[in-house]
């Protein structure tokens, strides 16, 4: 796969700004991560990989509440682009979610629990088969993933954590108001509780219609209005 990624590489980058062609690489970490050779394996592996500043990943660069991770992945730039994974390589669980966008731009914000000081990579997969990697370093103080909830804080919570079991939404999907999906979300446990997304959408016009279910079984339907 070595020398056609090389002609994929040098053709994504005549076609891309200076800057940008220039940044545009095919191996090395540019996070510099212990455990990037893990999530390779892990999430893209015998798959091309390159790593784009065109998959942007906003978040802040230290997080004061690990709970509430604000993270937005921008995937605008790139063509053709069929799924997003998004994970962090030092969480304890470390996929964070995947999106699948249809009618709506590959743009995504959400807010995730981090456990400790980790890259927050997104994984973009394109109709060539290839993976266009960005991400960034998001420092925090720890404990989002361990550090019980709201709902589950109690004085019995570190004897009762073992045995509690995960819950947690597992599938999302955004219409508009005939109908037409916007995206499919799927969701794991690093996802902060009570959460919030942000789409873009080529169309202003009309409601959003959510619809998901949790890994209970658990489903629910909700009307955003504009």
């Amino acid at each position: 796969m070595k020398y056609p990624l090389t002609i994929a590489a040098i053709a994504l980058a005549a076609l891309m700004p200076p800057s940008e062609a220039a940044a545009l690489r095919e191996s090395g970490d540019p996070l510099d991560s212990a455990r990037w050779s893990d999530m390779q394996k892990s999430f893209l592996a015998g798959s091309p990989v390159l790593f784009d500043p065109r998959v942007k990943v906003i978040a802040p660069s230290t997080a004061e509440n690990p709970m509430q991770v604000p993270v937005t992945v921008d995937a605008t730039a790139l063509p053709g682009v069929l799924e997003v994974v998004v994970f962090a390589d030092f969480n304890p669980i470390v996929q964070v979610l995947r999106f699948f966008p249809e009618d709506a731009p590959a743009f995504l914000g959400f807010r995730v629990k981090l456990q400790q000081s980790t890259p927050v990579r997104a994984a973009v997969r394109t109709t060539d088969g290839v993976w266009h990697v960005g991400g960034v370093w998001v420092n925090t103080v720890g404990g989002g993933c361990t550090a019980p909830s709201a709902a589950g804080g109690s004085k019995e919570w570190q004897q009762r954590l073992n045995g509690t079991p995960a819950f947690f939404l597992e599938e999302i999907n955004f219409a508009d108001a005939a109908g037409k999906r916007l995206m499919r979300v799927q969701t794991y446990e690093p996802v902060s509780e009570n959460p919030v997304f942000t789409l873009q959408r080529t169309s202003a016009d009309g409601p959003v219609e959510a619809t998901g279910r949790d890994n209970n079984g658990n489903v629910f339907k909700a009307r955003i209005a504009q």
